[in-house]
């Protein structure tokens, strides 16, 4: 299992993410968690696919709502690529998008056989875990774009077994709201690690660092 998770934007240890890519250079970035913010989503697209592409990558974009109750042809696909880039925004639009898609089972299918690098910022590395309860103070659940089922998920992928309070002492806007989302953690006794703006967390079988 081969993941590279930041707390925003490609984090500073981008030369890591070529590391575990090895030799493969296709990369995939998926941008769903801003479908809720057109002209947010656009920029972003543009920045981050410049941004791997400087890195090495030969870079595409994914949108998830073209494989909605498409499961095998995403599959097909995916099986194909190296890495897959996980944009931030909503946690919960995108865990929609994994859902309706069949990204999650594909993803965590590959992953878990060392066949894809999984990385990305933010909401995209949030969902990892296996419960999304405590995110809804920093992301509303209930915002949804067209086309996408009103059913809030609350279930994450399971891939990491600790939720992970992004932007954390960041200048960053939803920096006091990530300070009430910890406490959520603690009164719950959830496990959680923090990761501040520029910070990267990789884990790598059974190696977990989390790196300045």
């Amino acid at each position: 299992m081969k993941l590279y998770l930041s707390s925003f934007d490609i984090g500073n240890q981008s030369s890591k993410l070529v590391d575990m890519a090895s030799s493969g250079k296709k990369a995939v970035i998926i941008l769903n968690a801003l479908d809720h913010k057109g002209e947010v989503r656009e920029r972003f697209l543009r920045e981050q696919t410049q941004k791997l592409t400087d890195l090495g990558f030969e870079v595409k974009e994914l949108d998830l709502r073209n494989y909605f109750g498409k499961e095998e042809k995403l599959e097909n696909f995916l099986k194909h690529k190296d890495v897959v880039w996980v944009n931030g925004g909503n946690t919960f639009i995108l865990r929609r998008a994994m859902k309706q898609s069949g990204f999650d089972k594909i993803i965590t299918d590959l992953i878990k056989e060392d066949k894809i690098v999984y990385a990305g910022f933010s909401a995209g590395c949030v969902v990892l875990h296996k419960d999304l309860h405590g995110l809804d103070i920093t992301d509303n659940p209930n915002t949804v774009p067209e086309g996408y089922d009103k059913d809030i998920v609350w279930d994450g992928l399971g891939l990491i077994d600790f939720s992970i309070a992004v932007h954390y002492q960041s200048d960053h806007s939803e920096t006091e709201l990530t300070d009430k989302e910890i406490e959520y953690y603690k009164t719950n006794n959830i496990p959680y690690e923090t990761l501040r703006d520029g910070q990267v967390l990789i884990i790598d079988g059974e190696s977990i660092e989390k790196l300045d």
